[in-house]
């Protein structure tokens, strides 16, 4: 016989993320997961911006310049995650830390292929490996390695590439 998780009565679902498309209103939200993202995956990079005007970028260019899709759980349709393209460029992917690898960031993905079809490039940090594992198992190849000079952080970076088969 099969336990099941106290005082529920039945097995627990796994939870699937609802994703729709970020409005002004969630900029507060949409900070909050790039902002817990950045610090749990990728400690090394400097912090050269505070969380106000982390927030102001977020309302003033990423949500009104780029599609943007936000990725909920739960009843409170809480926001877990978020991607950002820009034409045919993925310029943002986060997801809170704790709930990575629960298929997330998977669903954000392939609502934006679903968005560019034909093909899609992006930039990662070099040194994170964690992303760079997840893009190449859902197919995108790297392409040119960069010294830095195009980001602010000045962290080496790679673009990867995805192409419809």
């Amino acid at each position: 016989m099969t336990a099941l998780p106290s005082g529920t009565g039945q097995a627990e679902k796994p939870k699937t993320p609802r994703i729709r498309r970020a409005t002004p209103a969630d900029g507060e939200a949409v900070t909050a997961v790039f902002l817990a993202s950045r610090a749990a995956a990728m400690a090394y990079l400097p912090r050269l911006h505070n969380d106000e005007e982390t927030r102001a970028w977020i309302d003033a260019v990423v949500l009104p310049d780029s599609t943007v899709w936000v990725a909920e759980l739960g009843e409170a349709a809480e926001i877990v995650g978020f991607a950002s393209l820009d034409g045919t460029v993925l310029d943002h992917l986060y997801l809170r830390p704790d709930v990575r690898r629960r298929g997330i960031g998977t669903a954000l993905l392939e609502t934006v292929r679903e968005a560019s079809p034909e093909r899609l490039s992006l930039h990662v940090f070099q040194r994170n490996t964690d992303a760079r594992t997840f893009y190449e198992r859902h197919g995108f190849t790297a392409g040119d390695f960069d010294d830095g000079s195009r980001n602010e952080e000045n962290e080496p970076d790679v673009t990867y590439h995805w192409t419809a088969d």
